[in-house]
C-alpha cells in the first residue's frame, strides 16, 4: 500500500497548517473538510477538536482513534521600544534549537514573518559564549525598527506564532520532512483508516471514531473533552515516537528506530498500556506480517494519559511512528513507516469486536 496523491496532499497541507496549542482552528477545518466525505458523522467538542464517524456492523464497541493536531509554538508576550517582540512557549522546546529560526506571527492584520535572534556572538564575553542562550534572552526580529512599526503591522500580545517550515519529501520521496509532525502525523492515521474504511468498504464490528484532538501540548486537554463526548470502549492513540537512530542516543533511551515500522509504546510517563491490549497489538501485526518496534519513552506522556482514566477506565494503547527532531522547527519521518501504522490500526479495527474488547478488562 503507497500513500496516494490524496495522502500526499493532505499531508502537506496538514503539516504547514497554522496551530500551534490553543490557535487549532486553521488545522481543524481542514480535518473536517477532508473528512465530511468519508465520515458517517463530524462531531466537535467544545475545546476544538474534530471527531468524525465511521459505523460498522455494531454501536458497540466503540473505537476511539486520536491524535493531535496542535503544534508546539509561541504566543506574543511583548514587544519593546525597537520593536523587537518578545514571545512565551506553547509546549515544550529545547532553548538551543530556537536560535537564526524563522516564524510565523498570526496577527488580526495577517501574518508577519519574522526570525528568533539574540545577542550576536561576536560581543558576548568569553563565558557568555560558552553557554546556550536562553529563551528569555531571545526575540524576534520581523524588521520593525520601533514600537509603533510593529504595533501597525499588527502584532499584540497575546498572537500565536508558530514556526515556518515547509513540508518537503527527501531521499526519492521516501522520507518527509517539516513542522508539526508531533502530532498531525498520529491526526493523519487516523484519517486515513477512517477513508479507506469507507472507499475500500471494509467491515468492521465497531463504530470508530477518529479524533483530532487540541491542547495535548499543553497539558492533554482536548483528550478530555474528547473522551467525554466519545465515551470510548477502547483506544488507539496515535503519535510519533522519538526515533533514537540518532548520534548520542543509546538504544535503552530510545529503542525505536527509523524507518523499521510502527512502534509500540510499552511503557511511558503518562500510562502503562493495557496489557491484554498490549499483546493483542503485537499478536496482531505478527499476523499480518508488519513490522513493529517495542519502545519505551521514560519522559512525556500522550493523550492516552487522560483517555485511559476517562470515566470508570479505557483500555488503551500507543502507537507511534518513529521522528527525529521532534519539537524543532524540521522534523523527520519514514512515509513507509507511516503506511504501516496505517496498516496495523486497520487491522486492528477489523479485529475488535465486543468479546475481544471485553477481554482486555475481564478477571
Amino acid at each position: 500500500m503507497l500513500l496516494d496523491d490524496w495522502s500526499l496532499n493532505v499531508l502537506k497541507e496538514l503539516f504547514e497548517a497554522f496551530g500551534p496549542a490553543g490557535f487549532e482552528r486553521e488545522a481543524a477545518q481542514k480535518v473536517k473538510r477532508y473528512m465530511e466525505q468519508y465520515a458517517d458523522e463530524i462531531l466537535t467538542d467544545k475545546l476544538g477538536s474534530v471527531i468524525f464517524v465511521k459505523k460498522g456492523s455494531s454501536e458497540r464497541p466503540r473505537v476511539l482513534l486520536a491524535g493531535h493536531i496542535d503544534e508546539v509554538g509561541f504566543v506574543v508576550s511583548g514587544i519593546d521600544d525597537l520593536g523587537y517582540v518578545a514571545f512565551n512557549p506553547l509546549g515544550g522546546w529545547f532553548d538551543q534549537v530556537l536560535l537564526s529560526q524563522r516564524v510565523v506571527i498570526r496577527t488580526a492584520k495577517g501574518d508577519v514573518y519574522g526570525v528568533i535572534a539574540a545577542k550576536p556572538p561576536h560581543l558576548l564575553t568569553p563565558e557568555e559564549a560558552k553557554k546556550v542562550v536562553e529563551k528569555t534572552s531571545m526575540f524576534i526580529d520581523v524588521g520593525a525598527t520601533s514600537r509603533k512599526e510593529a504595533e501597525e503591522m499588527g502584532i499584540r500580545i497575546g498572537d500565536p506564532i508558530v514556526p515556518y517550515s515547509p513540508f518537503m519529501l527527501i531521499r526519492n520521496g521516501k522520507i518527509a520532512t517539516g513542522k508539526a509532525f508531533d502530532d498531525r502525523v498520529g491526526a493523519f492515521i487516523a484519517m486515513d483508516v477512517v477513508r479507506r474504511l469507507k472507499t475500500e468498504k471494509l467491515e468492521h464490528p465497531n463504530t470508530v471514531y477518529g479524533a483530532a484532538t487540541v491542547q495535548e501540548e499543553v497539558g492533554l486537554r482536548g483528550a478530555g473533552t474528547v473522551a467525554h463526548v466519545v465515551d470510548p470502549d477502547v483506544a488507539i492513540v496515535l503519535e510519533v515516537d522519538i526515533a533514537g537512530d540518532v548520534p548520542g542516543i543509546k538504544a535503552t533511551e530510545a529503542p525505536a528506530k527509523m524507518g523499521k515500522g510502527p512502534s509500540i509504546v510499552t511503557y511511558d510517563a503518562s500510562m502503562i498500556p493495557n496489557q491484554p491490549l498490549k499483546e493483542f497489538t503485537i499478536k496482531v501485526a505478527e499476523e499480518a506480517k508488519i513490522p513493529y518496534q517495542l519502545s519505551q519513552v521514560a519522559r512525556g506522556g500522550t493523550d492516552a494519559g487522560r483517555i485511559h482514566i476517562s470515566r470508570a477506565g479505557c483500555p488503551s494503547i500507543v502507537i507511534g511512528v518513529p521522528t527525529r527532531h521532534i519539537h524543532t522547527h524540521v522534523g523527520m519521518f519514514c512515509l513507509e513507516d507511516l503506511e504501516n501504522a496505517i496498516k496495523l490500526v486497520l487491522e486492528m479495527v477489523k479485529r475488535l469486536d465486543w468479546k475481544t474488547v471485553e477481554s482486555f478488562t475481564a478477571l
